[in-house]
């Protein structure tokens, strides 16, 4: 059996398209999945864990190599605070991530890092998997539940820097997660949180949203720094957005 074969017997005997698979596993789009199937290419690493992740009863070394064992050998209990994929699934208050993996060291996940200087090519690459893993990753402080894809951004300039603690500044790290777009139709939660809207053309910004016309599709972009003008963006020429769960690091160069 071929690694396209052993991702594909997977998929169906979880009862999967490649849609519904692509969205199980973490990933935005069916591309990956679709062209590894139909063009019987062999997975790469990162998407046999993004598998793993979400179907730990396989072995990753089965799937990845065809070696060894089809089914995960369960791991003997141990006394260590290290929590397994397995055991996550199982319970909600532990962690549970496609795109950012849980460090030995309890407390801590890997999360994708985009840099200023890669944010250009983000725009052509966030749904390309090699592209995805080459960026560089940082470890997070978790304390709760984390699903879905998360990303850690750079943040440039002072659009949202209003000298007050809510700002968000020039260098700030911070952790998004993602709002699929089939949330998109109903109202945002725009009291809860900023947001990082990753535009067609425009490029990455980070905004505070005042308004959201659900009818048409239009968010109203507010900066806290008062020299910069509110705008309006359709959803349609959205490719991606986050909510900004928090800062990260911080400089405290004076």
């Amino acid at each position: 059996m071929e690694g396209w074969e052993r991702v594909k017997y997977i998929m169906e005997t979880e009862g999967y398209n490649k849609n519904s698979f692509s969205t199980a596993i973490g990933m935005s789009s069916n591309v990956t999945i679709t062209r590894l199937v139909n063009e019987k290419r062999s997975p790469s690493r990162a998407t046999c864990q993004k598998i793993i992740d979400k179907f730990p009863q396989y072995s990753y070394d089965w799937l990845f190599s065809g070696t060894g064992d089809m089914y995960a050998k369960k791991e003997p209990e141990s006394t260590n605070s290290t929590i397994s994929t397995e055991e996550g699934n199982k319970n909600p208050n532990l962690f549970v991530s496609p795109n950012a993996h849980r460090l030995d060291t309890t407390g801590f996940m890997n999360v994708p890092l985009v840099h200023v200087r890669a944010q250009c090519g983000y725009l052509n690459g966030y749904n390309d998997e090699g592209y995805m893993e080459s960026l560089p990753n940082l470890p997070v402080i978790v304390d709760r539940t984390y699903h879905g894809k998360y990303m850690l951004f750079e943040a440039e300039g002072d659009s949202m820097d209003n000298g007050t603690k809510e700002s968000i500044c020039d260098g700030d790290i911070v952790l998004a997660r993602e709002i699929q777009r089939d949330l998109w139709r109903y109202r945002l939660h725009i009291n809860d949180w900023y947001f990082i809207i990753v535009h067609r053309t425009e490029g990455i910004a980070i905004k505070q949203i005042i308004d959201h016309d659900v009818e048409h599709g239009i968010i109203t972009c507010h900066s806290l720094n008062d020299m910069f003008r509110d705008y309006k963006i359709y959803l349609d020429e959205v490719e991606e957005l986050y909510n900004l769960i928090k800062i990260v690091d911080r400089s405290a160069r004076l």
